[in-house]
């Protein structure tokens, strides 16, 4: 098979598709992988280093889409890729298309295939693709909204781990999965005060063993959500439907009883945010101000550490390519029902119902 790897257009999108090593294991495997002139640049990944594992490299995104049987990427398409895209094209990426109508019927009408690495979906219910993207994303979250609290970044001025004789920050973390439990340690790591609010008992109870007293567990409910956020200094927005567009936990009318200079960074803002007022941003103007409170809605949070993101991805996406490439498409989803859950799109079909229930469209059961 032929695998094409292309250079991302989404503004401030320094990730690549795949890392040389991944690109080695293809080949390998006896298949074909072409990259695109300055893919990996942004992830400290020449060329050349494509080329000694062999790849093939191509001037242009046009030469990869034409050629190419799958396509390997990190983001999804954009408007000026929608012509490039050709029937019975396999496109395999984050496609979150729950918040994206355009884009789907760009690939309904394109009948591409269409599997998003945030669907895929193993017996026990995880998504090992999305894991290790919410991961680098919980953990940066705090970072960056511990950057965007002080003063000279529009911020209230906390620093969140305090000092002797002074309380430190809090910070208040909607969902207990991947991507809270990651903010929850690093915010630990500084010192703050961290409270987690999340549905699933059995999961508050997982969070209390491991981390014990160092932070709050609560249910999450519009009284105990109001409570929190009236205190915190940063809140970290975590919630996640597979698949489907987050709900509102923050409403516009709730940021009136924050502080003002208080900080929302929300990591579900490419699922449609679970903070009503935050809308997609990008890393050279991440942040905004509604009513006085600090909204950071960068939709790709880990390209901002591109390299660590870019080897954490391939990890986990490379095994699914391998089995893609080795036993085509049709065997492939047959044979692992997780790959399977995958499907969005498949040939003029939208396959996944929470989506088509987000977007109002037509629900159809994948099959071949």
């Amino acid at each position: 098979m032929i695998i094409g790897v292309p250079k991302e257009i989404k503004h401030n999108e320094y990730r690549v598709g795949m890392v040389p090593a991944g690109v080695r294991a293809l080949v390998d495997a006896g298949h074909k992988v072409y990259v695109q002139k300055g893919a990996g640049i942004e992830s400290g990944f020449k060329d050349n280093e494509y080329v000694q594992v062999g790849a093939e490299t191509r001037d242009t995104i046009n030469e990869i889409y034409d050629a190419a049987a799958m396509i390997v990427k990190v983001k999804e398409p954009l408007e000026p890729e929608y012509e490039l895209i050709h029937e019975d094209q396999i496109l395999f990426t984050y496609l979150h298309l729950a918040a994206a109508k355009e884009l789907t019927l760009a690939l309904l009408e394109k009948k591409v295939i269409g599997i998003a690495y945030e669907t895929i979906q193993l017996p026990d219910g995880s998504l090992p693709l999305l894991v290790p993207m919410s991961e680098i994303a919980g953990r940066v979250s705090v970072q960056v909204g511990a950057y965007f609290l002080q003063k000279e970044s529009g911020g209230r001025g906390v620093l969140l781990g305090g000092v002797p004789g002074v309380l430190p920050g809090n910070v208040v973390i909607l969902g207990g999965g991947t991507v809270g439990i990651n903010a929850a340690k690093i915010a630990i790591g500084m010192g703050a005060n961290v409270t987690i609010l999340d549905l699933d008992l059995d999961r508050l109870r997982y969070l209390d063993d491991v981390f014990g007293n160092r932070l709050i567990t609560l249910m999450s409910n519009h009284h105990n959500i109001e409570e929190q956020i009236r205190e915190a200094h940063l809140v970290i927005g975590g919630v996640l439907l597979p698949g489907a567009k987050a709900p509102h936990l923050v409403t516009r009318d709730m940021l009136s009883i924050m502080k003002k200079g208080s900080m929302i960074v929300d990591v579900a803002v490419d699922q449609g945010g679970c903070v009503e007022t935050i809308k997609p941003t990008y890393h050279d103007n991440p942040i905004y101000e509604v009513d006085g409170i600090c909204h950071y809605g960068v939709a790709n949070i880990p390209s901002g550490v591109s390299r660590t993101s870019t080897f954490a991805l391939t990890n986990a996406t490379l095994p699914y390519v391998l089995r893609l490439a080795k036993l085509g498409f049709a065997q492939a989803v047959e044979e692992d029902k997780s790959l399977k859950k995958g499907i969005n799109v498949y040939k003029g079909n939208l396959n996944y119902k929470a989506v088509a229930d987000a977007l109002s469209l037509e629900y159809t059961p994948f099959e071949i």
